[in-house]
């Protein structure tokens, strides 16, 4: 089984950010601070919350995709 992680906007847009990978890179990746508009600090995140809003990545199966 893999997975993809996509960057979820809260404008209800949504970006594709890596397919292919096993559940624990996924879920590495997301526990990554800077994955979230939230808790995220590096220069490229704030710049892109300023830009596009709140987000944050999540990741689901690649098995439930046709």
């Amino acid at each position: 089984m893999t997975y993809s992680i996509t960057r979820f906007f809260e404008n209800g847009s949504r970006e594709s950010i890596a397919t292919g990978l096993s559940l624990e890179e996924a879920q590495t990746h997301c526990k990554d601070p800077q994955t979230s508009s939230r808790t995220a600090s590096e220069s490229w995140a704030v710049a892109l919350t300023a830009e596009r809003g709140r987000w944050f990545d999540g990741y689901e199966s690649e098995d439930n995709f046709i």
